[in-house]
């Protein structure tokens, strides 16, 4: 999953797009780079963001999911916004997943939107919301607190009739760099949830800051934590830099087949 960020003030830079034909020309790149889908936000969620209100963030992402929809008419497209105006007219430019960092929560109308439309929704752990996250983060069990809270929204939902649904763990997302690791190493207890997990650690401080360096200079050490998470079962890798991200794919799939190769004899 590429990131395309139709913001001016997202993290990191290189993700920054907001003139539509500048947007389909990258969502091309990420595709031919190996991208799956592409993932457009209008609406910063780095620690202390001051919130949009629906119209402006509507009026940053519907122009560039139109332009990428009619240049790539195959692409899916997810929208990543928690409100539910943006999502419903997201989905009618084009987009065809929502990717919800407040777990179709944070909106009492999103549950609306996921049984209207049939959406595939992915539902994120956040403690907080993107103004308070990080102020002093605190779990008894992370993996278990996590794990309960998206096992409990999958399940809301599935009564409420939507079927196709994806898990986040939220890294960086009221947690702490100790929290985010210890989810990223625990990450293989997701899987008993039964539903695809998507990963988002892309140049974030849980790398930058082990590493002594910035956004800028954590490329490397995206692509390291991209591989372990597939190795603990990760299915979809939300990233900025998808060329590196496709050949750690490449290199994890060799490593499982010999793996497989090794359990069939």
């Amino acid at each position: 999953m590429g990131i395309l960020n139709a913001t001016p003030d997202s993290f990191h830079a290189g993700s920054r797009v907001q003139q539509a034909k500048a947007a389909a020309v990258l969502a091309k790149r990420m595709v031919e780079e190996g991208a799956d889908l592409v993932d457009i936000g209008g609406q910063s969620s780095r620690p202390g963001a001051t919130p949009l209100d629906a119209d402006a963030e509507c009026d940053r992402v519907l122009p560039i999911i139109e332009e990428i929809r009619h240049c790539m008419p195959t692409l899916p497209i997810s929208v990543d916004t928690y409100r539910a105006e943006v999502a419903r007219r997201a989905l009618a430019a084009g987009a065809d997943i929502i990717n919800d960092i407040g777990a179709a929560r944070l909106d009492p109308e999103m549950e609306a939107v996921l049984v209207e439309s049939g959406a595939p929704c992915v539902l994120m752990h956040m403690q907080g919301t993107p103004e308070t996250m990080q102020d002093a983060p605190h779990y008894g069990d992370v993996v278990a607190e996590v794990l309960d809270f998206l096992d409990a929204r999958i399940s809301h939902l599935r009564g409420q009739g939507v079927e196709q649904l994806a898990i986040d763990p939220g890294f960086g997302f009221g947690k702490t760099i100790a929290h985010n690791y210890i989810l990223l190493d625990q990450l293989e207890r997701f899987a008993v949830i039964g539903v695809p997990i998507l990963v988002g650690i892309s140049r974030k401080s849980m790398i930058h800051k082990v590493l002594g360096t910035d956004a800028a200079g954590a490329l490397n050490g995206t692509t390291a934590l991209n591989s372990w998470a597939l190795d603990r079962g990760a299915h979809i890798l939300r990233v900025h830099d998808v060329a590196e991200a496709a050949e750690s794919v490449k290199l994890h799939h060799a490593l499982t087949s010999t793996r497989r190769e090794r359990d069939d004899d």
